[in-house]
């Protein structure tokens, strides 16, 4: 409504000014009423036999038609205009795999809440900042384990309540007995601080753990890394149901991140009853261990997410 009334004052202002001019030109009072006549008479309105046209309603007519012009494109763009808008709006509303070329063919990707990185305690520097000569997570350690995905069940053996495990519940992850004896004399002797871990099993069966292992600074962390975690082609420490491991040739080079090295391994047919994936991450003084593993085989894509999201964390 509020267009229409400014298409009605746009058009009686020129009208207006019409009248004006032809006052200015000292028109006669009866031409003005046989102008007034002649364009009744356009109207469909009867203005009497015999009286012609007179040049001044001429003139105003050929005045009026770039009036008219500029009223119709007014007119045209206004419709193009709201047209316009409820279109955006219509997409707007589309959900995205509605819409044409942003439709998203899903992939396998669990569905993890939005991460957040704990606060710092006052005064203390991030990980990574130049301040920070040790390397070192001054942020909760328990608050840096990645949440379970939507839908998954809590894995109660790792300490949901309160985040912390014990040593022997990391090393349990270890079937060989010499490999738990060497690594629990390695943490004593090179200062383990604490371990924060949390588990989960998605409705397709994968069960997740993930250990967070944090030593005194990020130089003793990168030592105990590459002397007991770190294999070129295959992992140098047997986990359970995976007897034989190869490197992950899968895993994207784009992921690494600048802070944050992983060595990411997979079990090659023919596993046993499940297949078990895991990665070493090393960020500063932390070392963590993402493991998954599922019947049939534990699928590459939430794998790769899991532990890409937890490196993102950790730097």
């Amino acid at each position: 409504m509020s267009e229409q009334k400014a298409v009605e004052g746009a058009i009686e202002e020129p009208g207006a000014k019409g009248v004006t001019e032809r006052v200015s030109e000292g028109v006669t009072e009866e031409r003005e009423q046989a102008a007034g006549a002649a364009v009744g008479a356009e109207a469909g309105v009867e203005a009497g036999v015999g009286q012609e046209p007179v040049p001044p309603a001429t003139r105003a007519t050929r005045a009026s038609r770039p009036l008219r012009g500029a009223l119709r494109w007014a007119a045209a763009l206004a419709v193009f205009a709201v047209f316009g808008a409820s279109t955006a709006y219509g997409v707007t509303r589309l959900e995205r795999t509605d819409v044409p070329g942003l439709a998203t063919v899903p992939d396998g990707r669990w569905d993890y809440p939005q991460l957040v990185r704990p606060p710092l305690p006052e005064g203390r520097p991030a990980p990574f900042a130049s301040s920070n000569k040790a390397t070192a997570h001054y942020a909760d350690l328990r608050a840096l384990v990645l949440p379970a995905p939507r839908g998954a069940t809590a894995d109660k053996t790792l300490a949901v309540s309160h985040g912390w495990v014990r040593t022997g519940t990391f090393l349990d992850e270890y079937p060989l007995k010499d490999d738990r004896e060497l690594l629990d004399g390695v943490f004593r002797d090179r200062g383990l601080r604490h371990i924060a871990a949390r588990g989960w099993t998605t409705p397709d069966g994968t069960r997740t753990r993930i250990y967070l292992l944090q030593f005194d600074t990020g130089l003793v962390a990168g030592e105990v890394q590459q002397e007991e975690f770190a294999g070129y082609d295959h992992a140098p420490r047997t986990l359970r149901g995976a007897p034989s491991t190869e490197l992950d040739g899968q895993f994207p080079d784009s992921w690494q991140l600048p802070n944050v090295t992983h060595y990411a391994y997979d079990e090659p047919r023919p596993y046993g009853a499940e297949q078990v994936r895991q990665a070493y991450l090393l960020a500063g003084d932390v070392i963590g261990l993402v493991v998954q593993s599922r019947k049939g085989g534990a699928h590459a894509v939430p794998f790769q997410q899991t532990v890409a999201l937890q490196a993102e964390l950790l730097g």
